[in-house]
């Protein structure tokens, strides 16, 4: 029999040794952060909310980047061509037929495609009816790949109304079927031109627009009713003086017969002033049959083109009246030495037009709700030729008008 010898146990003991102390990486940082946490002084279930919300702040920042790079590339895709398919045209031989016209016959050329406009002409006891029929191929203003198009139609260069169609909602191939009359006498109407302007409407900014047409109407035979489709054009910049834009929200409340007027603010108003500033206030005046009833005025905002307001009206108005009165909102320049100068003004009622008459609809299908949009200013010429308010005259000491 061989002795025992002590070296069989000393090959033992390292192998087990190294068995012992090979841990593998996962644990090793599965422990790492359980001492970790046992140092925070805080319940696991704290730590757990803590960790989730600090997730979840870094998802919204990640969506919010995302988001402003779309806003950008929408905007950018606004400036580039949009390339449609354009109608094939369908010549008639009288005027009364449907035209649409090759890129031969357009009045207008232009790189961009901006669609196709089918409207109407009818000259008759010094009165001119303009028919918007329908639009076809618009392009897309919107990142869904719609449009949201009305038409604004007008007669230059006197320009006394502007008339504008109902918006019509995420469609590029719209159908107005809309009627608009101008008294104009026949000697002026030689002298004139027809501006039928498509826009994309936008409550919260800036209206684009897409394109519009023109026609001399001193070269348009009025022995027959003209119905023609044909393309829009590139828009004119230097007939157009931007007098500036303004927000503002309505709120109704039947029960309490509560009008309430919020003016917001205000931008990129004309400059009324030597140094190229203005020193901007609003006033919001009620008509009523066809008389000046009720008016207030905000503070006056001292060299700004681009005032911020935030102040409220209410005015007393019942139901029956809510459906004949008109709310005149006009922007002015304030001169201490000198008399006012009125910057631009715009007017909403049953019988306005446009998005003015939307905003007030708006207002009246949503009572107790504030409505708030942006509009852009117009003349006060303009303006008051359509209203045609009667003028009141104050005797002083007895505060009435006459």
């Amino acid at each position: 029999m061989f002795p025992k010898t002590p070296l069989a146990n000393s090959n033992i003991s390292p192998t087990t040794t190294n068995k012992k102390t090979t841990a593998s990486p996962t644990n090793a940082a599965l422990g790492f952060i359980d001492q970790l946490l046992n140092k925070i002084p805080l319940p696991r279930w704290a730590i757990y909310i803590i960790f989730t919300v600090i997730v979840l702040l870094i998802l919204v920042c990640i969506i919010w980047v995302c988001v402003k790079c779309c806003c950008k590339s929408k905007k950018e895709r606004k400036n580039k061509p949009d390339h449609q398919i354009n109608l094939q045209g369908v010549t008639g031989s009288t005027t009364t037929s449907l035209v649409q016209p090759g890129s031969d016959d357009a009045d207008y050329g232009s790189a961009k495609n901006r669609g196709r406009l089918l409207y109407s002409l009818e000259y008759k006891a010094q009165e001119l009816t303009v028919g918007i029929k329908q639009a076809a191929a618009l392009p897309a203003m919107d990142l869904g790949g719609t449009s949201d198009p009305y038409i604004k139609v007008y007669i230059t260069p006197k320009k006394s109304k502007t008339l504008e169609t109902k918006v019509y909602r995420k469609t590029l191939n719209p159908v107005f079927n809309e009627h608009f009359k101008f008294e104009i006498d026949k000697a002026e109407l030689n002298e004139s031109t027809i501006v039928m302007k498509v826009f994309d409407f936008d409550r919260f900014s800036k209206h684009d627009i897409i394109g519009e047409l023109r026609l001399q109407l001193g070269t348009i035979d009025w022995n027959h009713v003209i119905e023609e489709w044909k393309d829009l054009s590139e828009p004119s910049k230097s007939e157009d003086i931007i007098l500036g834009e303004i927000c503002f929200s309505l709120r109704y409340v039947p029960t309490t017969s509560k009008l309430t007027v919020v003016i917001l603010e205000a931008k990129n108003l004309k400059s009324m002033d030597v140094g190229g500033s203005s020193d901007p206030y609003v006033k919001v005046q009620l008509a009523l049959d066809k008389k000046k009833w009720k008016r207030k005025k905000t503070s006056v905002k001292k060299c700004t083109q681009n005032p911020y307001f935030n102040e409220s009206f209410t005015f007393v108005v019942s139901f029956e009246q809510i459906q004949k009165v008109q709310l005149v909102i006009s922007v002015w320049d304030h001169d201490k030495f000198t008399r006012n100068d009125a910057i631009g003004k715009i007017f909403l009622g049953c019988d306005a037009a446009g998005n003015q008459l939307r905003h007030w609809a708006d207002m009246l299908s949503n009572p107790r709700k504030p409505v708030a949009q942006w509009h852009n200013l117009f003349s006060s010429e303009q303006v008051d030729s359509t209203l045609d308010l009667k003028h009141s005259v104050r005797i002083p000491f007895i505060n009435k008008n006459f």
